[in-house]
């Protein structure tokens, strides 16, 4: 038998490693950064579902900091939540967040507030285009193996649908997209794929929404929003039409999701506690000494079910 070449061997062991891996190597931390859709986190937690299901090896952790009404721009317009506080901005937790949950993975999803629901204005959208220049250069300082722009979901104007508000995160999501080739970044599709759904479902009834305030999507949507990000790390969740039926060929996928959406909600705002914000009117997160007890509880109830998958 010929001894295949070292060259080769290195080259199909990588290749092997990345068709059974969705991240890096060695991959521990996963960071999700994003506003008030990232913070209600359904998407994040089907992602996380999946992974966990369908790559049971692998432990990664997913840590959600998502801070409702934020931006990356700094932005906020007069009188913001009737003049309560203005819209808080990630310039001034990001250094704090990345010290303390050191992520060997990121991925950041904003633009929906970044525009101030307004129409397309440069010097909004300039604000917006160096605060995502910004954000990249820090991630990369803080040794970040892997930075994942998300592009921001759809909106849906009460009145004008996608042609409202939209046509500005049109122009953001491609400016970003743009970036793939022009920076080299990273970056996964959910806008327009989420806008073409709404659409099409709009031609057969009018009535149909993903958000009911359109800006905040429900499951279907926060599904709409997974889906991309799953096909984007190579998983094949190509006809599932829910987390649902993206998890229904595991039998204990089911039990899964529900554990990792109760432990997402205890240690998202035990890590927004620990990480510090200056948004007033947030729920207050546990200490982070209970919260990591209630995440190592939870993490034994996810491998439990994973082995009674293996024994059945």
């Amino acid at each position: 038998m010929k001894k295949i070449p070292l060259a080769l061997s290195l080259l199909i062991s990588a290749l092997t490693w990345v068709q059974a891996h969705p991240f890096p190597k060695p991959t521990k931390r996963v960071l999700f950064l994003g506003n008030s859709i990232t913070y209600a986190g359904n998407y994040v937690s089907a992602i996380e579902a999946y992974l966990i299901t369908h790559h049971p090896k692998q432990h990664y952790e997913f840590i959600n900091v998502g801070l409702p009404s934020e931006t990356v721009s700094g932005l906020s317009e007069p009188n913001h939540a009737g003049g309560r506080f203005p819209r808080p901005d990630l310039h001034e937790r990001l250094s704090r967040v990345l010290a303390q949950t050191r992520p060997d993975v990121v991925f950041a999803c904003y633009g929906m507030n970044d525009g101030i629901y307004m129409p397309l204005d440069e010097e909004r959208f300039k604000a917006y285009r160096e605060g995502m220049k910004w954000l990249h250069s820090e991630l990369e300082k803080a040794n970040a193996k892997r930075i994942i722009f998300l592009t921001p979901p759809v909106h849906d104007d009460p009145t004008l649908g996608t042609q409202g508000y939209n046509l500005t995160l049109d122009a953001y999501s491609t400016w970003l997209l743009a970036q793939k080739d022009s920076l080299r970044w990273e970056v996964a599709d959910i806008h327009f794929p989420m806008t073409r759904y709404l659409d099409e479902k709009r031609k057969t009834d009018p009535a149909f929404q993903l958000a009911k305030d359109g800006v905040h999507p429900g499951e279907l949507g926060h599904w709409l929003m997974a889906k991309p990000v799953l096909l984007y790390l190579g998983e094949t969740v190509d006809s599932a039409q829910s987390i649902q039926e993206a998890l229904a060929d595991k039998s204990q996928g089911e039990a899964i999701l529900r554990l990792v959406n109760q432990r997402q909600i205890v240690m998202k705002n035990a890590w927004l506690n620990a990480t510090g914000h200056k948004r007033p009117e947030m729920a207050p997160g546990p200490p982070m000494v209970e919260a990591r007890r209630t995440y190592s509880m939870i993490e034994q109830q996810i491998r439990a079910e994973l082995r009674k998958k293996k024994a059945q």
